[in-house]
C-alpha cells in the first residue's frame, strides 16, 4: 500500500528500456517512483501533477505543466541543455532545476562530431552504398579534398567545443569559433581563434555547431547563413536539431550552397514525438550523415547520467543542497525579496 506521505517521484520520460538505475537510488532514500511515458505537455500534467520531483529526458517541461504542478520542489533533467524546461516559470513558481554538467558526456559529443565530420568529408557512407551495390571504385566518393591544412569552426566554445578543437588540431586542422560569452584570450587559450559569426561562416571549411537551443540560436543558421559559407564546406550539428532550419539546410545540400551534412539531429526531434515517421526530405539526400541524436551515448555516459539526475533529486528531496543547480541563485533573490 502506498504512504499517503511518502514522496514521489515521477520520471516523465526515458528511453533506457528500464529505471532501475533510478529506482534502486531513489526507494533506497525512502521515495516513491512513478515511470510515464509523456510525449506531450498534457501528458506531464496528468502524470506529474502531484509530484514532488520530476525528472525529464525529452518532454517539454513548460509553464502551463508548472503551472499545474502542486507540490513540486525539482525538476532535474537528464543531461546539461535545459531547453525542454521553462526555468523563469520554475523560478517563479519557486522550483529548482537540476541539469548534470556536461563533462558526463564531453568526450563522447566531441568523438561524435569528428566522426560525422571524417564520414561526411571522407564520404564513407557513399563509398559504402556504393561497393555494397558492386562499384569497387574510388571514383564514386569524389571529390574528397585533404582536412589538414583547413579551417574548422566552433559556434560556441564550451567544452565540448573545445574538447573537439583538440582532435581537429591534431587532424591539422586550423580551428577558429564565434561565443560571445568568451573574451578572445579565453578563446585563443584553447588553441583556437575568436572570430565572429560573419568571419566564422565565411571562412570555415568544416562548420561544427556546438551551442545551446536558445531563443537567439534557433534558426540560427538559416538562409542567409547557409548562401554565406563555402559551396566545399561541410556542416555538422552535434547539438540541437532545431538551431538549423531543415527546409534551408535542404535546398543547401541539395542546390549545393554546400557540400555536405553531419546531424545528429533534425529539427523535429523525432523523440519528442509520438508515432514519428521518417518523412523529412534530409533523409533522401546522399550528401548528409544523419544520426538519431546519439553522440552522448556511451554506456558509460548513460549510467553516469542516471545516476546523476536521480541523485540531484534525493539530494533536493532529503534537504541537502543540489550539486548541479540550474536557478539556484534566482530562487535565492526571489527568496530574501519575500522574507524582507
Amino acid at each position: 500500500m502506498t504512504n499517503p506521505a511518502q514522496q514521489t517521484v515521477v520520471i516523465a520520460d526515458y528511453d533506457y528500456g528500464d529505471v532501475d538505475i533510478e529506482r534502486a537510488i531513489i526507494e533506497a532514500a525512502g521515495l516513491r517512483l512513478v515511470a510515464a511515458e509523456c510525449k506531450t505537455e498534457d501528458d506531464v500534467i496528468e502524470a506529474a501533477r502531484d509530484a514532488d520531483a520530476v525528472i525529464a529526458q525529452y518532454a517539454t517541461v513548460g509553464a502551463r505543466a508548472i503551472g499545474a504542478f502542486t507540490r513540486c520542489r525539482v525538476i532535474a533533467r537528464y543531461g546539461t541543455g535545459v531547453d525542454i524546461v521553462d526555468v523563469d516559470a520554475a523560478t517563479r513558481h519557486g522550483i529548482l532545476v537540476t541539469n548534470v554538467p556536461n563533462d558526463w558526456c564531453q568526450n563522447e559529443v566531441a568523438d561524435h562530431a569528428m566522426a560525422l565530420l571524417l564520414a561526411a568529408a571522407r564520404k564513407i557512407c557513399s563509398y559504402d552504398r556504393a561497393t555494397r551495390a558492386g562499384t569497387w571504385q574510388w571514383q564514386s566518393g569524389e571529390p574528397i579534398h585533404r582536412m589538414q591544412g583547413r579551417t574548422l569552426g566552433l559556434l560556441s566554445f564550451g567544452a565540448i567545443a573545445q574538447s573537439v578543437a583538440v582532435r581537429a588540431i591534431a587532424f591539422g586542422m586550423r580551428v577558429i569559433a564565434n561565443d560571445p560569452y568568451l573574451s578572445a584570450g579565453d578563446i585563443a587559450a584553447h588553441g583556437a581563434s575568436a572570430v565572429s559569426f560573419d568571419e566564422l561562416l565565411e571562412q570555415a571549411d568544416y562548420l561544427v555547431i556546438q551551442a545551446p537551443l536558445t531563443k537567439e540560436t534557433h534558426h540560427r543558421i538559416s538562409e542567409p547563413e547557409l548562401r554565406h559559407m563555402k559551396p566545399t564546406s561541410i556542416l555538422v550539428n552535434t547539438a540541437r536539431g532545431p538551431i538549423v532550419n531543415d527546409d534551408a539546410l535542404y535546398r543547401a545540400l541539395s542546390e549545393g550552397w554546400i557540400a555536405g551534412a553531419g546531424l545528429d539531429d533534425i529539427e523535429e526531434e523525432p523523440a519528442k514525438q509520438r508515432d514519428w515517421k521518417p518523412a523529412n526530405p534530409l533523409f533522401g539526400l546522399d550528401n548528409v550523415v544523419i544520426t538519431p541524436h546519439a553522440a552522448y551515448y556511451s554506456e558509460e555516459a548513460i549510467r553516469t547520467v542516471r545516476d546523476f539526475a536521480a541523485q540531484e533529486v534525493v539530494r533536493v528531496l532529503t534537504g541537502q543542497a543540489p550539486h548541479s543547480p540550474v536557478n539556484a541563485a534566482q530562487l535565492a533573490v526571489i527568496q530574501s525579496r519575500q522574507s524582507a
